[in-house]
């Protein structure tokens, strides 16, 4: 929509508009919006490089195109289906398909590595493909179910936050599920035709000759490019350059690479934890093992709750905007707010001019102010937009992340701040856009009753005490309700009126007319309608002579022609103050206190000793007050989403008792998923970062939804194992092993999937690792510009990047359970079992 009316008023420009007339654009939020696509876009590009290139070291070059082809497959089926449901490709939608990147392709390596290890013990290729998609199929399916229940309850998410976040969950949804569809039929399809377990060596004639095909191909599109100014041409003829380099490196350096690491580092990794598994198994280790996972549990929530890692509702962002509120007290003159918004524009205006580089400044791209008319602050005027001349706001629009010299815009921030001070009789607020949707202000505090004037006067000594109590971090309270509106009364004199036959309505209606107009007519021009309003002239709008000597026509009930009289003869004056607004909620008169909290404080931290110092504070028995604003929607944001936790192990515990037919596999399988909590916990205090509630949770949801996919095909394969060794013994399926049967079995299955496990685990963190560092790689400007614009940071690192962390942390010592403490959980369990049968 912005590039539409940039064209058109370049357009109006060149026909219509004066020559010397120049126009500038202010307060373009579409930038920043383009940007934050861009970098999810380059996220997704990089991600996609990392997630093939750690394939082709594990399963070959060949094999990895058949699961890298779920990449582009799975996400070219999930834009088929969100763009018929009428999603538009915006930052959720980005962000969830950087999620499942790593993901998407976890379906297709279990399938192909399947497939992989039973025609490497000689299978023919139909069969082992037949076979290693009917062990799996079910596996799969389970797995993917049960990440999709994990995600499920966050599309149930109320409230204005649930409408921006919902997105995530469906979008979500639907990359996995076409995942799957990519993997059980398309994986399947090509391995059975095309998967070799040994890689063909390309003959260096072969090489050459498409090295000439592609080289020529390039260079003609490059050439081609540079001289039709076509950025697309020089993009296309780099690739194919590119691809000719990296066919050459592949030939004599990475197939060697890929040939120690498949058949010399990953036999002896197998090797060792194939010894690894055994030493945990044996004797009283494995209760060791269990039970020293399940302290290192306690110990987390024990470390977290002594550290005590800042809590943050929304990530705290880098403002895109520093907003100054100016206030007078209502009925100011507009010349006087407009004197002083001069005056604080000038201060605001030294601050950033340091930023300047000839006559270029680097942080900021636009400022404007306004005074009256669309100056009030969204968040305690309700979004109106009518006239304010007691009101002043400057907006600054900063530049880019990149573009900002690594000076924080939250340090210009605190610059204004600190300059904007010391004008008395006003009230200046300074402000940052907010990182996701309004959840008001950090500290609000809402006092309920019936008596307006009261209440204003307990709200007015609740300020005085807060003040008094010297609480660092606060930047203003202020009182969203004042008294000091001026307004004219007007008492009609009904018994004198009703005596003419006048109704106080036309007396009203008269006084309004003139002020704010009456639509009289209507002018048509071509298919055009014009309304034609009529009201006074504004020098004379509000002239209280003009106003009351202003005649009103009426039919004298007498003789019953037409009479008027001035309207100061129907009605008398009186000169008052009144509340600026008169607010309710739940059918109860409030008013607010309100403040920011500065840079660098913690408003939970400020907002828990404001509690602690108001819990004896006495109100009036009709009165109460409560903690509102951002505290309110934090509460109740973690009740639901600890509510959709909850129901997310749940719908998980029973799509596994399904697949297993089992207590015990499930159990074991959940109980992963709590432990993981500990790599979360841990990685929080190391790195010592904040723990974002909103971000966090999700990033925990999600984590139960990823964790259980390993654990399932390799407790699956597992019983599949012993299955087998059940048939070859001649028993029952209610029959147990041998404790030495169980433990042979279970090392197998876990030497077995310790390739798959240690993949997917891979791809996951590998495709979420730029989101979470920050790492921003402009690949179509490197192809077309050979400018790659690198930089570390940015808006969605500080947003998504909690979430991305917590899903790393989480993942990561995951695996470790899932290839150590579940093997270990599920021989303990059979070993119960053996035990128990023995006893009878």
């Amino acid at each position: 929509a912005v590039e539409d009316i940039k064209k058109i008023i370049a357009t109006e420009q060149e026909d219509y508009l004066p020559e010397n007339l120049h126009i500038s654009y202010s307060n373009d939020q579409s930038t920043q919006t383009q940007t934050q696509v861009d970098d999810l876009v380059n996220n997704i590009i990089f991600g996609v490089i990392l997630v093939v290139l750690v394939l082709m070291f594990f399963l070959g070059f060949r094999n990895a195109l058949f699961v890298g082809l779920a990449i582009p497959l799975s996400m070219f089926l999930s834009y088929i289906v969100l763009s018929s449901l009428g999603f538009t490709l915006n930052t959720m939608v980005l962000f969830a398909l950087v999620m499942g990147l790593g993901m998407l392709v976890d379906n297709g390596i279990v399938v192909v590595e399947n497939v992989y290890t039973l025609m490497d013990e000689g299978m023919p290729r139909r069969q082992a493909a037949k076979q290693g998609l009917g062990e799996i199929a079910w596996p799969i399916i389970a797995s993917t179910a049960t990440t999709l229940a994990a995600f499920f309850p966050l599309g149930l998410w109320p409230g204005t936050i649930g409408k921006f976040m919902v997105i995530f969950p469906i979008t979500l949804s639907i990359v996995l599920g076409s995942s799957l569809f990519v993997a059980l039929i398309i994986n399947s399809m090509l391995t059975s035709e095309f998967m070799k377990t040994e890689e063909e060596e390309i003959t260096k004639k072969k090489l050459i000759r498409l090295s000439l095909i592609l080289g020529a191909l390039g260079i003609v599109l490059l050439l081609g490019g540079f001289l039709l100014d076509i950025g697309a041409f020089r993009g296309i003829g780099n690739i194919l350059i590119l691809l000719v380099i990296l066919l050459w490196l592949y030939k004599y350096v990475l197939t060697k690479a890929i040939s120690y690491f498949q058949y010399t580092a990953l036999k002896k990794l197998e090797n060792r934890y194939e010894n690894t598994l055994k030493y945990a198994l044996s004797g009283k280790r494995a209760y060791a093992f269990f039970f020293g996972t399940v302290i290192m549990l306690i110990l987390s929530f024990i470390l977290i709750g002594a550290v005590q890692p800042n809590v943050l509702f929304f990530p705290e962002n880098e403002p895109k905007q520093i907003i100054t509120y100016i206030e007078y007290p209502e009925g100011t003159d507009i010349q006087k707010t407009n004197q002083l918004t001069k005056q604080v524009e000038k201060r605001i205006y030294d601050v950033i001019q340091k930023y300047n580089d000839d006559g270029y400044n680097y942080m900021v791209e636009s400022a404007i102010s306004q005074v009256g008319e669309g100056a009030g602050n969204p968040q305690t005027d309700g979004g109106q937009q009518n006239e304010m001349p007691h009101k002043g706001k400057i907006t600054l629009s900063m530049r880019e992340f990149n573009e900002r010299r690594g000076v924080r815009s939250s340090d210009v921030m605190e610059e204004i701040r600190a300059a904007v001070h010391g004008f008395p009789g006003a009230s200046i607020i300074v402000e940052k856009d907010a990182a996701g949707p309004p959840a008001g202000y950090p500290i609000n505090i809402e006092i309920k009753g019936e008596d307006y004037e009261e209440m204003l006067a307990e709200a007015e000594n609740m300020r005085s005490y807060i003040q008094r109590l010297s609480i660092e971090g606060i930047e203003e309270l202020k009182i969203d309700v004042n008294k000091s509106k001026s307004e004219l009364e007007v008492i009609v004199d009904r018994r004198k009126a009703g005596q003419l036959g006048v109704s106080t309505v036309a007396v009203g209606q008269t006084l309004r007319r003139a002020i704010y107009g009456e639509e009289v007519s209507t002018y048509k021009e071509g298919d055009d309608d014009y309304e034609v309003n009529v009201r006074f002239n504004e020098k004379f709008r509000y002239d209280e002579n003009a106003l009351f000597n202003q005649p009103i026509t009426f039919r004298d009930q007498n003789n019953g022609q037409l009479v008027q009289v001035p309207i100061s003869a129907l009605v008398n004056t009186e000169v008052a103050s009144s509340f600026s607004s008169i607010k309710r909620k739940d059918l109860k008169r409030v008013i607010t206190v309100y403040s920011n909290v500065l840079g660098d404080y913690n408003a939970n931290e400020i907002v828990q000793q404001l509690k602690t110092e108001l819990q004896n504070y006495e109100l009036p028995e009709d009165m109460s007050f409560a903690f509102t604003g951002e505290q309110e929607e934090q509460a109740d944001n973690m009740a639901f989403l600890l509510k959709a936790l909850l129901i997310a192990i749940g719908g998980i515990l029973l799509i596994l008792v399904a697949q297993f037919n089992s207590i015990s596999k499930p159990i074991i399988i959940i109980s992963a998923v709590v432990l993981s909590l500990v790599g979360v916990f841990f990685g929080l205090i190391i790195f010592q970062m904040d723990f974002v509630i909103i971000m966090t949770m999700m990033g925990i949801i999600s984590l139960a939804g990823i964790v259980v996919n390993n654990a399932i095909v390799l407790i699956d394969y597992t019983q599949i194992l012993i299955d087998r060794k059940k048939n070859e013994l001649g028993l029952e399926d209610d029959e147990l092993l041998t404790r030495a049967q169980y433990f042979d079995c279970i090392v197998r299955g876990g030497k077995s999937r310790l390739r798959p496990v240690l993949l997917t685990a891979i791809t996951t963190v590998l495709g979420l690792i730029p989101l979470a560092i920050g790492l921003n790689i402009d690949f179509f400007g490197l192809m077309i510009d050979y400018d790659p614009r690198i930089y570390i940071g940015g808006d969605n690192v500080i947003f998504w990047g909690p979430l991305a962390w917590t899903v790393i942390f989480g993942l990561v010592f995951a695996t470790f359970l899932t290839l150590i403490v579940v093997p270990v959980m599920f021989y303990l369990v059979n070993r119960a079992k053996v035990k128990t049968r023995d006893k009878k």
